[in-house]
């Protein structure tokens, strides 16, 4: 039997007095995850510490854009892109994952030519970033009765759920343990990877790009 897999990721923290209780329940658990967090969080210091305390706990530290406001397709500027994906990235700074994850901003989850410009793709590309997507965002931070029951009904639905939770407040953390709990009762093997269907860049390359997911709708030559 087919083992269908499970990658948990937390979006748009560091949060004080939310990412620290999310850590509590995962380190319960001995789930490791990846947190994909905003560049200006980490001003604040108790932020910052938190990214350490995950990192020290074998979590993945990505980058989410610097300031989460305007996604890099909407704003095609060369500046613009340099400054969400490197302003982020020189904050998160030794904590970063080795490969250099990074999450576009998606606007409430969506996929489309909104998540990246020419010259975001470009830089990405250039400094070798492994950007990555997501296939189940349950919409814990707007649906808090029914985005557990989101989640499981598509990790039944698919093989490999790379899942968008929240680290902030009035989201996933009220529901994570009846979640996790549920997803150990379908079986379901936790991983710390990300396939490569969601991965659009790694190691200078190209690795699943849509047509869709750049602004001008082009592809690199």
């Amino acid at each position: 039997m087919t083992i269908r897999r499970v990658t948990l990721t937390f979006d748009n923290g560091p949060t004080p007095g939310i990412t620290e209780r999310v850590l509590e329940i995962l380190e319960r658990r001995r789930i490791r995850s990846t947190f994909f967090v905003i560049g200006r969080k980490l001003d604040d210091p108790a932020a910052a510490d938190l990214i350490r305390r995950a990192h020290a706990a074998g979590h993945w530290i990505g980058n989410h854009t610097l300031s989460h406001t305007v996604a890099l397709g909407d704003r095609p500027e060369h500046d613009y892109a340099v400054s969400e994906i490197e302003g982020a990235q020189q904050r998160i700074g030794s904590f970063a994952h080795a490969e250099k994850l990074f999450r576009p901003y998606g606007n409430s989850g969506r996929l489309g030519p909104h998540l990246l410009s020419r010259p975001a793709l470009d830089h990405l590309l250039a400094q070798k970033y492994w950007t990555i997507t997501w296939n189940n965002v349950p919409g814990d931070w707007k649906d808090p009765d029914g985005w557990v029951e989101s989640c499981i009904a598509l990790v039944s639905g698919g093989s490999w759920s790379v899942v968008v939770l929240h680290d902030i407040e009035g989201a996933c953390l009220a529901r994570l343990p009846e979640l996790l709990r549920r997803l150990e009762d379908l079986g379901v093997g936790f991983e710390q990877d990300f396939p490569d269907s969601v991965t659009l860049t790694r190691k200078g390359k190209i690795v699943c790009l849509p047509q869709g997911y750049l602004t001008d709708e082009s592809r690199p030559r």
